[in-house]
């Protein structure tokens, strides 16, 4: 099998390995023994005991050693199975499903719904635990249900529209990296005594890691907001205006996007065992009640399956070295005329004709419509350039639609500096 023959069938077997994991995600939610996180979080414990210091640099170690070990384990399957894409898919179908936690965190938001709606207290209290870690030993029915809408939209990120993007990105490693990294942070990323220097590394590097999804989340909420009784433009205005407000670089993203959505507000006062913190204010309704717990449910569904249908597409249709193992995309706002809108556009560093840090330079494609989504490309780490018209069907949503615009990357490197021009040869 030739080189370039047996690389597009390896794609195509990623691709339908990421959709089976997502359909093994959606029927059966995450593996009930062995679970494979279990396993790793084991093995970080290990890896802990041997490095811990009170300190940052042994922090780094262990956060390398932690993530390094199964990546490189990751590689060697990826590479293994170039021309056996049987073995391939399989494998990517079950690393998938394993890092993917969408039907669980849903299942959970609606048994807390179902708790509330019942006025079991005790029951929702109880439940709490599985998806944050408030105490809810005081929490009344509205700070439950706020609890359990703000867990909704951060791990509508984390647990599902991460993993594909990773997936996406860089396919069996990108997985297992990503929710490595992930629970390394759940695990040591918090500021207690013992982690508050150790665990920097962790949580900065799942905040690097998390950059994309979590805009990615938010513009698909934004999109999909009709699903909910919400509107885009409401959706946009609270995500851009209280986006930042959040301490966290990435759950302000995503709750500033599903409070907007559903036309609910959502922080204040989160108190954990032993201390309390305020967060400001996202969104300007009221409060969320049980019935916002199910709406939250089904927009993070359709954020799910926007996001796997993106995984998918983008990783059948790469070409080899364009991208970060050759693309990934980030949602974008463009206003009606086809140019950025200029919150959206600066908020995420990027402006029509003007560059991102990492080197890429966007042209407004065919865009039409207010609150149209974009998709951006990121070049990969040896810079190599390349050219992509993106891949995304137009999903309606009222007179908006989400739609694609055409990235040229342009070379960092001053000595290899070049652009790839259209394929029909039209100038730019």
């Amino acid at each position: 099998m030739s080189r370039s023959r047996a690389s597009r069938t390896a794609r195509r077997a990623d691709a339908f390995g990421l959709l089976a994991g997502v359909a093994l995600d959606a029927a059966f939610g995450d593996p009930r023994r062995l679970h494979p996180v279990a396993g790793f979080g084991d093995f970080a414990k290990v890896v802990e005991r041997y490095t811990y210091a009170d300190s940052r640099r042994a922090g780094a170690v262990f956060t390398t050693l932690a993530v390094g070990v199964p990546v490189a384990a990751a590689v060697l399957a990826h590479r293994a199975t170039r021309q056996r894409p049987v073995l391939r898919g399989v494998l990517m179908a079950a690393g998938t499903w394993a890092v993917l936690g969408g039907r669980s965190l849903r299942r959970e938001g609606g048994l807390m719904a179902g708790a509330l709606e019942r006025g079991d207290l005790p029951a929702a209290r109880a439940r709490l635990s599985h998806l944050c870690g408030r105490d809810p030993s005081t929490l009344d029915e509205p700070e439950l249900a706020r609890a359990t809408v703000e867990s909704i939209a951060e791990n509508s990120s984390d647990a599902e529209v991460a993993p594909l993007v990773w997936g996406a990105l860089a396919g069996l490693p990108g997985l297992v990296g990503y929710r490595a990294v992930n629970t390394l942070d759940a695990m040591v990323g918090h500021r207690s005594a013992r982690y508050a220097r150790f665990g920097t590394a962790s949580a900065r590097l799942d905040d690097a890691a998390n950059l994309l999804p979590s805009r990615l989340t938010a513009a698909l909420a934004v999109a999909a907001a009709p699903l909910v009784a919400g509107s885009p433009a409401r959706t946009a205005r609270v995500w851009r205006r209280d986006g930042r407000a959040h301490p966290s670089p990435n759950s302000g993203q995503c709750e500033s996007a599903f409070a907007g959505a559903l036309g609910v507000r959502l922080g204040g006062t989160n108190v954990y065992f032993g201390r309390s913190e305020t967060r400001p204010y996202l969104g300007s309704g009221p409060g969320p009640r049980s019935r916002d717990i199910r709406r939250a449910a089904t927009l993070s569904a359709a954020v799910g399956l926007a996001t796997a249908t993106l995984a998918a597409l983008t990783r059948f249709g790469r070409r080899k070295g364009t991208f970060l193992t050759e693309s990934v995309e980030e949602g974008h706002l463009l206003n009606g005329r086809g140019g950025l809108s200029s919150g959206f556009g600066s908020r995420l560093g990027l402006r029509e004709g003007g560059r991102l840090r990492a080197g890429v330079r966007l042209r407004a494609g065919s865009a039409v419509g207010g609150g149209a989504a974009a998709l951006a490309a990121v070049p990969s780490p040896t810079w190599r350039a390349g050219r992509f018209a993106a891949v995304a069907r137009s999903l309606t949503a009222g007179s908006r639609r989400v739609v694609v615009a055409r990235t040229t990357t342009t070379l960092l490197d001053p000595e290899a500096r070049r652009s790839v021009e259209p394929r029909n040869g039209a100038k730019r």
